[in-house]
């Protein structure tokens, strides 16, 4: 091989891996933004040099199907401005999305834990101080999650973000809100559905103290009942968390498949 055709190869060479980086750039922008809000993976207690590394990871994956989409990069001020606005609000909202799931699981914990008189037990476990209910409802759905392949199903909805939110284009104010507000009502309805059996529990319990206290004045019914309603806190978490968190994972599971509909 002639020393000419050694270079032209290399320039070839150059220009293809120039190609690929102009489009991986904006895929690296999208998914840094998400990896800020994605559950699991991007969690506060994760190092920040470990979500660099996923980010790469999945910019890596990712960008060979998505670089033909993205639109000429230019390091002009104007476009570039645009690009990492674009895909940074893209990359945002999609883990704003994820991230409202996982905060349902912390309400309901929350709820359960504020009935059953158990919020103050190891309230300081994580990053974010939260009642021992929300930290075992939490920790327990983000395994579910990873043991179902999530990081294959958000390689797929990165990819699928891209029909949602086309890269250098904003997305419509009214739309987004509405669906933003659809998803928030979603997580609350679902937090609020995990929690049912502990709120339940709670309302019989006060209900029979009171009706204790008004047969017996004299006994102190907040001492004898306390430990009644912490044992039957924990009972029902015990029995509930093996049915709560499917009915979790099948919510988190509908939103990656189809990040753009509408929760019912």
């Amino acid at each position: 091989m002639t020393l000419i055709a050694l270079i032209d190869m290399l320039e070839a060479l150059a220009l293809d891996l120039a190609a690929g980086a102009q489009g991986s750039i904006g895929v690296f922008i999208r998914v840094g933004a998400m990896m800020a809000l994605m559950p699991a993976l991007g969690e506060q207690v994760v190092p920040v040099r470990v979500r660099l590394g996923v980010a790469l990871a999945f910019t890596a994956v990712t960008a060979p199907a998505i670089a033909p989409q993205m639109p000429p990069f230019s390091l002009a001020p104007g476009p570039l401005i645009l690009l990492i606005a674009t895909e940074s609000l893209a990359g945002l909202v999609l883990g704003a999305a994820l991230r409202i799931l996982v905060m349902a699981l912390q309400i309901a914990g929350t709820m359960a834990a504020q009935a059953t008189s158990l919020s103050q037990f190891f309230g300081g476990a994580g990053a974010d101080p939260q009642p021992a209910m929300s930290q075992v409802l939490v920790m327990a759905g983000l395994a579910l999650a990873l043991m179902n392949g999530l990081h294959i199903r958000l390689a797929e909805l990165i990819v699928m973000s891209y029909t949602l939110f086309p890269p250098g284009a904003f997305p419509d104010g009214a739309s987004l809100a509405q669906w933003g507000l659809a998803h928030s009502a979603r997580a609350f309805t679902l937090a609020f559905t995990l929690a049912m059996p502990f709120l339940i529990l709670s309302l019989l319990y006060y209900i029979a103290l009171g009706a204790i206290n008004k047969a017996m004045p004299q006994l102190m019914v907040a001492f004898v009942g306390a430990p009644a309603i912490t044992f039957g806190g924990l009972a029902v978490l015990m029995l509930t968390a093996p049915l709560a968190l499917p009915l979790w994972y099948q919510a988190f599971e509908l939103l990656l498949a189809d990040p753009g509909a509408m929760p019912p």
